[in-house]
């Protein structure tokens, strides 16, 4: 695995770089050598975060944990992208173009699914077109974190979502 670590707030010691490079280095027996792992370590006041992310074909394998504890972070999005992993192994490898990413062991593996993805519920509504700013009151009005709706400006479905802090994201089609 190739590792791509970088700092925000924070210096990227030889030891952190060292405990990254052991702990999502045990990842290593589901990847191929050559998989990019991109890890940005970042510190908020009290917060030290971790995030990873690993592309491959088609997917991004992804985990951010937060604690007080930079080496604690480390240890959770380890467990957290390895749990994922094993999860989610079927709908990765089922297709195909991913299967090259992972190592040959693991593809033939089987995990017992942990929890199945189960929908248990489906909602319709009229999407009506109202503006970004508009769409983040209806939703706080509704006491949702997220709100779909038409953007009156493209014609397109759009979502409003509660970020951290009290801000709003919105996410966009891209063709």
């Amino acid at each position: 695995m190739k590792f791509i670590i970088s700092g925000k707030n924070i210096e990227v010691t030889e030891g952190l770089r060292a405990a990254v490079e052991d702990k999502i280095g045990k990842l290593e027996k589901y990847f191929t050598s050559d998989t990019e792992v991109h890890v940005t370590m970042s510190v908020e006041k009290e917060r030290q975060k971790i995030e990873v992310t690993i592309p491959v074909k088609g997917n991004i394998i992804r985990s951010e944990q937060v604690s007080n504890d930079m080496y604690v972070s480390i240890d959770l999005v380890e467990e957290i992208i390895e749990r994922q992993l094993k999860k989610y192994k079927n709908k990765l490898v089922d297709k195909k173009q991913a299967a090259a990413f992972f190592r040959q062991d693991f593809i033939e593996k089987d995990y017992m699914d942990e929890e199945e993805i189960k929908i248990v519920r489906s909602k319709k509504f009229d999407i009506k077109p109202m503006y970004p700013e508009d769409a983040c009151i209806q939703m706080e009005l509704l006491g949702h974190n997220f709100f779909v709706f038409c953007n009156a400006e493209t014609d397109e479905v759009n979502v409003v979502y509660k970020r951290k802090g009290n801000t709003y994201g919105l996410i966009e089609p891209e063709l």
